[in-house]
């Protein structure tokens, strides 16, 4: 049985590793003054920073690749990664057509609807080969380290504040999140909700045991949110406080996920929630 110090070690080898390799991305990315720099090689080396880290933290504690979750698992638990973001994304915009406080453009949905299903398929599809960098060292290998030495309530909080804390500096650069929006006001708000998404993906990984599920659901939080329903809303002029990553609506659902998946918490075995 390793011990806590060593896990630790390996965790924090990672998140240095992490931060270190993206960094080059990050600073590109914001002196092009913009995500898409490269033709979009600066955003893949970004999003798959976490995964080399991974990789090389686990080559030089381990001298293997193996126990990130390669495994399928359930189809269950993907199919429900995928639409678990549509769901909480829908709730978001819900609110803000019910209320008013953005109006809703129907027009995608009447004019383009077989474009816009094909748009969904494509972007799925890019999008998962980029999540998966980011996944393979998020849920493939920081989930189940912290799981192996604390509580999942304690692995889901790091993963999600370290996620956080990790993107920081395109938003302080203003290449990530909404132009007319405060930076402390994203920071603030971005924080709240991805920590509490993450209790969704740090269950879903946990419970299937295959990392797949974090590809999923990255893949498919970053679709619904970037892609679907902000073309689906017409803004006014607070609609962008509310919605997005960065929105009061969006950490307020992300706090009811987060509490669905706490509850849930009693559902994983200890063989779940201390992965080998």
């Amino acid at each position: 049985m390793e011990s806590t110090r060593e896990a630790w070690k390996r965790i924090i080898t990672f998140v240095f590793i992490t931060y270190g390799i993206s960094s080059t991305f990050m600073y590109l990315a914001i002196r092009a003054g913009s995500m898409g720099a490269g033709g979009g090689l600066v955003a893949l080396g970004g999003m798959w920073s976490p995964g080399i880290a991974a990789f090389l933290t686990q080559l030089i504690y381990k001298k293997s690749l193996r126990g990130f979750g390669w495994g399928w698992g359930k189809t269950k638990y993907q199919v429900w990664s995928y639409c678990i973001p549509f769901l909480y994304v829908g709730a978001v915009h819900a609110i803000v057509w019910i209320f008013s406080l953005g109006g809703f453009a129907s027009e995608p949905l009447t004019s383009g609807l077989g474009n816009t299903l094909k748009n969904i398929a494509v972007t799925t599809v890019f999008g998962s080969l980029f999540a998966l960098g980011e996944e393979i060292g998020w849920v493939g290998f920081f989930v189940p380290q912290l799981a192996k030495i604390t509580s999942f309530t304690k692995t889901a909080l790091l993963r999600g504040i370290v996620w956080s804390v990790w993107h920081y500096p395109l938003i302080i650069g203003g290449i990530y999140g909404p132009a007319n929006v405060p930076v402390w006001y994203k920071l603030v708000f971005f924080t709240i909700t991805m920590t509490c998404v993450s209790f969704a993906f740090t269950w879903m990984r946990l419970k299937s045991g295959s990392l797949y599920t974090g590809m999923f659901m990255h893949a498919s939080h970053n679709l619904f949110f970037q892609s679907v329903f902000d073309k689906l809303t017409i803004e006014k002029s607070s609609t962008w406080y509310l919605v997005d990553e960065f929105g009061a609506i969006s950490a307020g659902v992300a706090i009811i996920v987060a509490f669905i998946f706490w509850k849930k918490r009693g559902q994983l075995t200890r063989t779940q929630t201390f992965p080998r």
